[in-house]
Order: C-alpha cells, then structure tokens, then sequence
C-alpha cells in the first residue's frame, strides 16, 4: 500500500486496524488450535475492502467493530479460525453487495453457512415490528441448532455492541440493554459462558440504572480492604493443606458482580450492607491424573471439611450430576474463624478444565477430547433437541413464543428419576404433568394422576430434586383446558394447546353446521353480513368463536335469535352488553397521538408539569421523581411512563424498542406521586404512638393509610402515601428507622414486598 498517499486520520486508522489485527493473530497463535493464518488474514483483507470508508456512530472506521468480535470469539470463547473468519465476515452479506455464494466461493461452505445464519438474525434479535420478533427468535434458535457457532458469534457480537453502548441515544441504549438482559444474557448463562453472562448483565444494569451501579461500585471498593483481609486469613490454611497433598492449584476470590448484588437487594429488599455473600472463594486444581479428576476433587473437600465446619444445606454437587450447560464444579459453604470469623464463605472447588468449560462453555471440551467432554457434548445435542421440539407446534401467538422458550431454556433445574432409575432434568417450577409430557405426547394426553416416590399425588405437583415419579394414565382420559393453568414446560403447554385447537376445530365446524341448520329449518337466509351481527349479538369477538360455542353448546338458538336476525328488539340482557363496551370506550381518555409520535426524534423527553399531564403513570412499578424511568408508547398511542426495573418495562424494552422513549424528571415538587412504605419491628408499648408522632412531623407527605398487623410479637405494615419524589421517601424510611424496636423500613411497590 501507497502510505504516502494517505491523510494524517487515515494513517491513524491504519494504524488502530493493523494493531487491532494483530492482537488478534497474537491471541489465535497463542491458543492450541491449528495454525490457520492464511485464510484468517484472508478473511481480514476481505471484510477490510468491503466496509472501507465506513464508520461507526463512535466515529471509528467500522472495521475495527467486525475485530473486536472475531477477538472475543478467540479470546473469550476459544473457537477456532473458522469462527473467526465467519466473525471478521460477519456484517459483509448485510452491508455490501457480496453474495453468500462470493463467500462461499473464498472461504468454504462452513464459513459461508454460519454467515449466512448471523445475515438471518441481523440487526438484534428482534426486527422493527413487533409481530416479527418471535419468528425471528425463532428463526436464531433454529440456526443455532444447525450450528451453535452462529449464536456463539451472535453473543460475540453482542458483547462488542455492549461495550460500545455510549455512542448510541438513551432510548436505543434502553432497547438494546433490554433486549441483552432478557435474552443474550441467560442464552450466554445456558451455553456456559459465565464470564460473558456476567459482563453482559453489569452493563446491561451499568446503562439501565447508572446512578445505582456506580453507587455499588463505589461501595465496592471501600469494603475491598476487609475483603482482601478476610479472604487472606480464610485460604492461608487451604493452601498449607493443599501444598501438603502436593496439588497444583490457585485460588481465586470471586466477587459478587454489581447486577447480582442489585438483584439481591431488590428481591429481599435489603441495603447493599446486608448482602453478607459478597465474597467466595474458588480452588482451581490440575489434577495429577486426568482420569481420576472427581475423585481429587471430592478429595480436596474432604481436606476442608477438617480445617472448616461445612453448612448442612448448602452443598452443591456439580461434579456427579453437570449442569446442562455443562457446567461441573463442587460447591459448599464453611464458616471461618479468624480474621473473618462468624461468616459463611462459599468455596467452589473445579478442575482446570471444568474451570475452562465454566468460562468458555462447550467450545471448551475441543481442548479435552475424553469421555467426559462427549457426555457434555450429548448434553448439547439433548438441549438444541428440546428447542427443536417446542418449535414443533405452530403457536397462534408467536409472541408468546419469546416468554415460553426463555422460561424453559433459561431457567435452573431439578433433577427426577423415572420408575426405572433413569435421571432426567427439567426446568425448576416443572410439574407432574410436565413430566408426563417430557416423556411422550400420549403419556401426557392420556394421564390423571401421578405416584411421586409411591405416594399419590395430583398432576399440578411441582417435582423436586431427587422425586421419582410414575404417571398413572386412561385410555378414557382427554385433555383439558384447566391443565394450562399448571402445566409450565413449553413442551407440554404446547402439545396441550395443539390438542385444544384441534378439538376447538371439530366442535367449531360442528357449530356452524348446526347454525345453518338452523337458518334452513327456519326459512332464513345464511349470509356472512347476518352471521357478523350474531357475532355482535352473542358478545363473542369473532366467526370461529361463535361456531365453537354454539357446537359446546354455550349458546342456544333459539326465538330470540330469530327476533334479533328479523330486527324485533328482545329482552336479552345480552343485547346490553355491546352498548356497554361502547361506553366504557368513550369515557378513556386517549393522550394526544400527535404528541406520541413526535417523541422519539427527541433523544430526551424532560417529565415537567405539561409533559405529566399528557402521560400515564404505570400502576404496575408506581415511578415517581428520582426513580430511573423510561417511557413506552402503547398501542393506543398512549405514553406510559415506567420504572426501568419493572418487569412489564422489560418485555416492552424486549417486544416493541422502538416504541421506548428515554426521559427524565424535572417537576419540582408540584405533583405529588403514589408511593408506599413497607415498615416491621417488635410489637411494644408506644410504638404506634411514635410511628404516628413520625408522620405528625413530617407534614410535607399526604398519608392515604396505614395499616399494621400484629403476630406473635412481631409487628408488620403498609404506609400508602402520596411524595414529591425520591428524597421524600429516603427522609420518610430514615426518620421510622431511628424509632425503637422498628427493625425494618422499605419502599415497596406491587413487584415487591417486604422480605
């Protein structure tokens, strides 16, 4: 190349590309796999040309963006020069005139074939309208179980755009950590990458609540010191104990991420002081033969069993029984003695390569071809089969699709046994019914009742560890509608609403039969126009309805019927009910839509008095001034205003992005905002006296009720309030707090209650 030729920006950025480059080329030549330069330079050159003269909204040439991935598919994954190139090419079928045959032509079938995948699912996983998103999850699925390295570089991808964040508008940040919370976080988690899961879940909160991330971070580091004081006094007699067995380890602390101590804060409603897990310890050990691996590491926690008393209940055996992901490590929790004394401190005890397979998942097990990586490998193979499975069925509601594959494939699990000893994982929450349908479509169809561990029970259990279980079935026994109410696996919802829709199918066309029927027998003419206003008649919201309740017999034809079709009026009290929807629709008060669509060419939307005026408050979080809001344009143009921790913002931020729009307060405590204090202590003389003494002084809040409950001697209550803002509430909680024998004071709300 002509360097002479070139300005002063674009010798830097020659400079930023080729640096870039070649930390990647140094990371692939200092990993075990093959020595593939050629074709990942190649494969460079190529991407290079194609995006040249692009940039990124950062302003960096955009290159630098398709590296960044193929540094994290090598470095934090560990995939090898196919899946990088595939990573370096990943963005050129989307953004330039190449084909995949081009690609295909140059780099092989298999580079061309997982680029393709990453072209199918561009663009996030969700596309702009919202009827779209689930059939494009569910397109990702299906290409990842064609190949898992397309999702592998999908999530590569992800991390990049994550770490990149701060050059997009508050509202796509939103949409964007949303979506990596919901989604690529947990999928991360489920193919064992646990580093990536963690960063992912700390920037996705870093963006969504920036205030109390650093808050977490600063306490973080002042509490680092005891930390440090305590983890050295607790490992200084493993590491005598294990230099006298002659192991070769390290140990590791683990500090609770940022996310996951803000998670336990909001569950149990608890300060960032009364998160007492902050600290483990991890013992990585090569084992001296790798054959007998489990059986040094079950050796390494007899040897702390003698230095530490262990917790009855919180062992954890990953070693015997992986995860399915994979995952194998031995968990327990000892209580230390000196320096730290009085605290239970988690140990995670894990071979170098289950280490490798917890932080860089299934492509881990290409650095340990044994038994044991085969086994995982069939576990992969089980897994990508049961996404196959849930989308066997066709879902009415694909939207649906997204919530049902997520609580299935992400959740943790529990481990049953069949009749026959067999084990078999399902999701935690799993039901008898559940089961019955994991095993076969007609034992599930055809069962009513179980026998957990040869006692009786209904098909609503919900299994626990260890359970074996025997389903007791009837030819005569059918499907019914109620098991949706606790049936929670998407295999078995689906086989029972496939089922349904079926048998909905054949009484629907029974029911029209019987209504034309009807209309011969009565000399009346059968037209779509006449079957619409019955339709309207009979409250029902459409044709099939219709059909299907006549044919279920729920509704009968009759002579009001014919009075209705020859226009006589009748005394129905059905024929109020349309009116009465009619009605209720007039007295809604739309906001302005003119108002709604205009907001998302703001990057900010300010929350002052005239705003306000225009929005609603969503009941299901109760926001008020100080908390981190978002707004949500809903489908009636309405502009709600939420919490970003709110589950129901979540699935906005998930389901519809573009309709989020980034906002702040600025209201000056004009309006006041529904709130409610959650308060518990000691039943004891005066202290309702206090409480009221408390709010008599505080005379800036207006208190809507109060209501306390008292058992055996404890004391527990709701303060429903109206505040200005945030500090109100922190004032409120401090000022109870320092009353006698008041042990806790939180703001809850309808997500939360007090723990």
């Amino acid at each position: 190349m002509n360097t002479h030729a070139l300005t002063p920006l674009e010798l830097k950025d020659e400079e930023m590309i080729n640096a870039a480059f070649q930390k990647l080329i140094d990371t692939y030549l200092a990993s075990s796999h093959r020595r593939k330069v050629d074709i990942i330079t190649k494969a460079f050159n190529f991407a290079k040309q194609a995006h040249k003269g692009v940039r990124r909204l950062s302003g960096e040439p955009y290159i630098l963006h398709p590296i960044a991935v193929a540094q994290v598919v090598c470095e934090e994954i560990g995939l090898g020069s196919t899946s990088i190139c595939a990573a370096l090419l990943h963005d050129v079928e989307e953004d330039t005139d190449y084909t995949n045959e081009d690609l295909s032509n140059l780099f092989g079938p298999k580079v061309a074939n997982i680029v393709e995948g990453l072209t199918k699912i561009s663009g996030g996983i969700f596309g702009d309208r919202a009827s779209m998103q689930a059939e494009t999850f569910k397109k990702l699925l299906l290409t990842m179980s064609d190949d898992v390295r397309v999702i592998l570089i999908k999530i590569a991808d992800r991390v990049h755009n994550m770490r990149t964040l701060s050059s997009m508008l508050p509202s796509k940040q939103y949409k964007i950590a949303g979506e990596t919370l919901y989604i690529f976080a947990p999928l991360a988690d489920r193919l064992g990458l646990n580093k990536i899961k963690t960063e992912l879940e700390n920037l996705s909160f870093k963006y969504e609540h920036p205030e109390e991330y650093a808050q977490i971070e600063e306490k973080l580091a002042a509490t680092q010191p005891e930390r440090d004081n305590i983890f050295e006094n607790f490992t200084a007699p493993i590491r005598e104990k294990l230099d006298a067995m002659g192991t070769k380890y390290t140990i590791k602390a683990r500090v609770k991420s940022p996310y996951s101590i803000w998670k336990k804060m909001q569950a149990k409603q608890i300060p960032f002081e009364e998160v007492y897990d902050l600290l483990a310890c991890r013992i990585i050990y090569t084992p001296k033969d790798r054959s007998l691996e489990e059986e040094e590491c079950f050796s390494i926690y007899g040897s702390l069993t003698k230095l530490y008393t262990p917790h009855p209940t919180r062992q954890r055996d990953w070693v015997s029984s992986p995860k399915a992901n994979g995952y194998q490590a031995l968990h327990n929790t000892f209580m230390s003695k000196q320096g730290g004394a009085g605290k239970w401190i988690e140990v995670q005890i894990r071979s170098d390569r289950m280490d490798d397979i917890a932080e860089q998942g299934f492509a881990a097990h290409w650095k340990y071809k044994d038994a044991n990586a085969e086994y995982d490998e069939k576990e992969l193979d089980r897994w990508l089969n049961s996404i196959k499975e849930i989308l066997d069925d066709p879902q009415p509601d694909t939207l649906d699709l997204l919530d049902t594959i997520k609580l299935n494939l992400f959740t943790s699990e529990v481990l049953v046994f069949t009749p026959k000893g067999e084990l078999k994982s399902m999701p935690a929450g799993s039901t008898a019914l559940d089961f019955a349908f994991s095993i076969h479509s007609f034992l599930g169809s055809h069962c009513f009742g179980a026998k957990v561990n040869h006692k009786l029970v209904p098909l609503s259990y919900r299994l626990k560890s260890g359970d074996q279980i025997e389903i007791i079935t009837s030819r005569t026994q059918h499907v019914r509608p109620e098991w949706l109410t606790f049936a929670t696996t998407a295999k078995a919802k689906g086989k029972i609403e496939a089922i349904l829709r079926r048998e909905n199918r054949e009484k629907s066309h029974k029911g029209e039969a019987k209504l034309k029927d009807f209309f011969a027998e009565r000399g009346l003419e059968y037209t779509i126009p006449t079957v619409d206003r019955l339709v309207n008649y009979y409250n029902q919201h459409k044709r099939e309805e219709l059909f299907l309740s006549i044919g279920e017999g729920k509704i009968t034809l009759d002579d009001t019927t014919i009075n209705f079709i020859k226009g006589k009026k009748g005394s129905s009290w059905k024929n109020f009910i349309p009116f009465i929807g009619k009605k209720e629709e007039k007295i809604e008060v739309n906001v302005d839509t003119d108002f709604a669509k205009g907001l998302n060419r703001k990057k900010t939307l300010v929350l002052n008095e005239e705003v306000l005026e225009k929005c609603q408050i969503a009941t299901c979080c109760n926001p008020i001034p100080g908390d981190d809001v978002m707004g949500y344009i809903n489908s009636h143009g309405e502009l709600e205003i939420h919490a970003r921790s709110c589950e129901h913002a979540t699935k906005q931020k998930t389901r519809f992005g573009n309709n989020i729009i980034a906002t702040k307060w600025d209201t000056h405590k004009v309006r006041l905002f529904k709130a409610c204090i959650g308060i518990r202590g000691v039943d004891s003389q005066g202290v309702l006296y206090a409480i009221a003494d408390v709010l008599h002084k505080l005379k800036q809040f207006v208190i809507n009720r109060i209501t306390l409950d008292t058992n055996d001697g404890i004391f527990e209550g709701k303060i429903d309030l109206q505040v200005y803002d945030t500090d109100d509430i922190k004032l409120l909680c401090d000022a109870l707090r320092q009353i006698e024998n008041v042990t806790k004071v939180t703001r809850i709300d309808s997500a939360h209650q007090l723990n």
